[in-house]
């Protein structure tokens, strides 16, 4: 076995294999960028290498340095993690010849498996069931034209090298094909230093299933059974569970048996996933084989008690396989949520920045229930442009899908974080979505349940005015607390705010009267023609706490409270609700106030995002038509195609391509109408 590996990753994935490597008394090594030189995973290694600027072309995709480092260092073997160099064969190759361990699988397997072209033909070879779909090199926008009327819409366009929905674009007609075809192109070029695209036929209500497999250097190939992977954005995964709500154990088991044939096609021997798409008929076709360590791979590991890790770990240093396929059991149910720095209500746009705070629920098992977090940040670090938008994976785990779905719930409730904008009102959400629990998915659930956007999730009247009597509670110890620092009253003294207020939310106003007895804050909601209905909140909340953890009626809830000019932003469960509270006589006055309008934007193309503009479509004088692309902006190794909301003329361009923007960074401009 080893003594000391190197980690040729950063982020949550390096933290996690240091996690395991520690307990297995192997001294690991972080190594890093000059963005990531106050890293989490620097502080967390034993040794830590600098490998240069924050581009990860120049750090983290720069094997001659990491090799380097390895050699400085003495380690015996690298871990690649995913992402960045875990499957490339090049490297592996590069380190067999420095005699280097690859904690990875075989360079016959990666070359065969990576080119996800190659790895079709072989799949068909062994037996597994493929997608239709032209697997040789296209040249140009007319050939895929060509190649998606003969396969017939709707098709995929896939990067060949691709990975972690990089490279990938639906279409559905023969103008998408086009754009589509330049886009994957050039992300694949960006991402993986290949440009070649593939196309099949896209299946309609599919489900992405993928199965887990385990294999060493003597021959012994296991499944680990299958994650579903369904619910997607833009081809990226978002939340996983294993197992699938769908799969019955024949079809889990036909799938392990495919899975297992296709792996000892090319003597896999490491942890690998294949992936499966899966129609409404449970009939599932081969799409890709991934020769690494999964971003999902935490589900699996709770369900089956097995740490992949350090069965990579193992398996490099040449052991066997610890178990048969026999030995394999499942337990209970797991689901895993990805928290990315992007912002929901802004179509998902990647959000950049410092996280001003950044608390995390408890880790640990309780009452039969597991909350994991896999994370490589904490507050105070930034979210930087140039990586992975990720900042944490929440994983959970129960006895069976609903129990973890709630555990999930509850655990989202209790992870604040401050200081950019983040997908958890999302994720909260969708673990209240009806569809969801029942189990319906498919990889345009998101689309379908969100046909408009997300923009949160509407509050029962029940959670409405739980949530109004939560802040409530905050607000009159928040006046307790400024009537004693300012000297007014004794600090054991309570504070004269009992009685009648109103609060303002989005416009309606609410009658509330409250009382403050044993501890308890009793809040009366006036109900015309019947009793008022009253609620009781207990908590123990002190200003400048984190979270807001209430029993309100002996239901608990925990509650993000920020102070916001004017009023309270509350989250809880996907709601944001934006109040304030006032005395009567105020809130009656309230809708004299002047309201302050916002500028006229109509005009301008702004930049919705931090990033690096790619391409204009446009020139000062043309004209455009609504829905036609404008520019091309590229985040967190992501294209994004910026189009006209109407008709107009291009009256000025004020960004070039190549040139870093802001968010909000103007564009170009139309020229007014009538001018």
């Amino acid at each position: 076995m080893f003594d000391k590996i190197l980690i040729a990753n950063r982020g949550e994935i390096a933290c996690r294999i240091i996690r395991t490597a520690r307990r297995m008394g192997i001294r690991t090594v972080a190594v890093y960028s000059e963005a990531d030189r106050d890293g989490l995973h620097v502080e967390l290694a034993d040794e830590a290498v600098a490998i240069g600027p924050a581009p990860a072309a120049q750090s983290y995709l720069d094997m001659a340095r990491i090799i380097a480092a390895v050699k400085e260092t003495g380690a015996q073997a690298v871990h690649p993690g995913f992402g960045f160099l875990s499957e490339r064969e090049s490297f592996a190759r590069a380190l067999a010849a420095e005699k280097i361990v690859f904690i990875g699988p075989n360079t016959r397997a990666i070359a065969a498996m990576g080119d996800k072209i190659q790895s079709k033909k072989l799949a068909a070879q062994a037996g597994v069931s493929t997608v239709p779909g032209f697997l040789g090199e296209i040249g140009n926008p007319d050939e895929a034209v060509a190649i998606a009327r003969d396969i017939g819409f709707p098709v995929m366009i896939k990067a060949s090298a691709g990975g972690g929905g990089k490279g990938m674009r639906i279409a559905f007609d023969e103008g998408e094909v086009r754009e589509g075809f330049e886009r994957a192109r050039n992300e694949a070029r960006a991402s993986f230093g290949d440009e070649r695209v593939f196309i099949e036929k896209f299946i309609t209500s599919p489900r992405h299933i993928e199965i887990q497999v385990l294999g060493d250097k003597h021959g012994n190939v296991i499944h680990l059974g299958e994650r579903e992977c369904s619910i997607q954005r833009r081809h990226q995964k978002v939340i996983e569970e294993a197992p699938s709500p769908f799969v019955t154990p024949e079809v889990r088991a036909a799938m392990g048996a495919d899975a297992v044939a296709l792996a000892r096609a090319v003597d896999y021997d490491s942890a690998g996933t294949v992936e499966f798409i899966m129609g409404p008929d449970r009939d599932f076709y081969f799409l890709e084989m991934n020769t690494r360590l999964q971003v999902e791979h935490p589900v699996t590991e709770l369900v089956t008690g097995i740490d992949l890790v350090e069965q990579m770990i193992r398996i490099a240093g040449g052991a066997r396989l610890d178990r048969t396929q026999e030995d394999v059991t499942f337990r209970g149910w797991a689901m895993e949520c990805r928290l990315y720095a992007e912002d929901p209500y802004r179509g998902f746009l990647p959000s950049t920045g410092r996280l001003t705070r950044y608390v995390p629920p408890t880790e640990g098992t309780h009452d039969g229930r597991t909350v994991r977090i896999d994370t490589g940040v904490r507050e105070g670090g930034e979210i930087s442009v140039y990586y992975d938008p990720m900042i944490a994976k929440l994983v959970t785990h129960g006895p069976g899908r609903i129990a973890a779905i709630d555990h999930m719930a509850r655990a989202l409730d209790g992870f604040r974080i401050d200081g950019i904008r983040h997908n958890l009102p999302f994720l909260a959400t969708v673990m209240r979505n009806e569809r969801f629990r029942e189990g319906a998915l498919s990889t345009g659930f998101i689309a379908e349940e969100f046909p408009e956007g997300f923009s949160g999730r509407v509050p029962s009247q029940g959670e409405r005015e739980a949530l109004i009597a939560i802040a409530l509670l905050a607000h009159r110890r928040l006046a307790a607390r400024a009537r004693s620092i300012s000297g007014q009253i004794r600090p054991d003294h309570p504070p004269p705010v009992d009685g009648r207020w109103v609060v303002t939310c989005e416009g309606v106003q609410t009658d509330t009267e409250i009382a403050e007895a044993e501890g308890r804050l009793s809040v009366a909601f006036p109900a015309p023609g019947a009793a008022p209905r009253r609620l009781t909140v207990a908590s123990g909340w002190r200003p400048g706490a984190a979270l807001h953890e209430a029993q309100v009626s002996g239901e608990t809830y925990v509650v993000t409270l920020e102070l916001m000019p004017g009023g309270y932003r509350l989250r809880h469960g996907g709601v944001e609700l934006l109040l304030s509270i006032d005395r009567p006589r105020v809130a009656a006055l309230l809708p004299l106030m002047p309201q302050k309008t916002a500028a006229d934007s109509a005009r301008f193309l702004l930049c919705p995002m931090p990033g690096t503009l790619v391409s204009l479509a446009v020139e000062t004088g043309q004209e455009v038509k609504s829905g036609e692309a404008l520019a091309v902006v590229e985040a967190m190794k992501m294209e994004n195609v910026l189009r006209a909301e109407r008709d107009g003329t291009i009256g000025k361009v004020h960004a070039r391509p190549g040139a870093s923007l802001a968010v909000d960074d103007i564009i170009l401009e139309f020229e007014e109408a009538g001018a």
